[in-house]
């Protein structure tokens, strides 16, 4: 955590950016989980690959146990695992749900950018699950990728997000929730699904110009494609 002044040109110390699945899942080895808004069904081809979060998550917990709102999911919840399953839920009414107290970590995987209130959802974690380890990622406003595509008159956003957020409205969240201790980590874009739906040539080309934006964020890493907060201790 640095502490910030909020002015135009004050410079940010930010680390060199990271690959996301990784980092999370690596955060959650061998611990009892809450994974919130982990079924992605706009995304499920991605299921049964190394990039979706909750599959890799659930090869190294202890337990996962999984809120979504979606109305793919069965009635009953679904088994992802032997140690694992989602159930179908409000993750900004948690305090409904009987969720165990045995719960280490909470990660939050792409989620924030989607919900109408972010700032009470990360005061009820706070509230709610107090002490807890909180690792939450999020596309990054200030991204080298929409930055190019804004040249060229376009955006890549999902119909589904409400808002974005930077370094610094990020670092401003975690102040007014009532953290304590807490890293913003930039981690680099992957053009994951697009990869999986192209073949050929087409899919080699996806490859290159990820790892020519790869570079792009290494070397600035403000522009990276998304952002992690990793709280360790709500």
């Amino acid at each position: 955590m640095h502490r910030l002044a909020y002015v135009p040109l004050e410079r940010l110390t930010v680390p060199r950016p990271v690959e996301r699945t990784k980092y999370v899942v690596d955060k959650c080895r061998g611990r009892a989980v809450l994974d919130l808004g982990c079924y992605d069904e706009t995304a499920t081809i991605k299921q049964g690959t190394d990039q979706w979060l909750h599959g890799e998550i659930c090869k190294v917990a202890r337990t996962v146990i999984g809120v979504d709102s979606s109305e793919h999911l069965p009635e009953g919840g679904l088994a992802t695992g032997e140690n694992a399953r989602i159930v179908r839920g409000d993750v900004t009414q948690l305090g409904q749900l009987a969720v165990p107290d045995s719960i280490e970590t909470i990660v939050a995987g792409e989620l924030l950018e989607h919900l109408p209130h972010p700032l009470r959802f990360l005061s009820d974690l706070h509230a709610l699950f107090p002490g807890r380890n909180l690792v939450l990622t999020t596309p990054n406003a200030t991204s080298l990728t929409n930055t190019l595509l804004g040249l060229a008159a376009r955006e890549s956003n999902h119909c589904d997000h409400l808002q974005l957020f930077s370094y610094k409205t990020l670092n401003s969240l975690c102040l007014r929730a009532g953290f304590k201790e807490w890293e913003i980590i930039p981690y680099q874009v992957k053009f994951t699904e697009l990869a999986l739906r192209s073949q050929g040539v087409r899919r080699s080309l996806v490859n290159a110009v990820e790892w020519l934006v790869n570079l792009g964020e290494r070397m600035f890493p403000l522009l990276s494609g998304g952002l992690i907060l990793d709280v360790s201790h709500i």
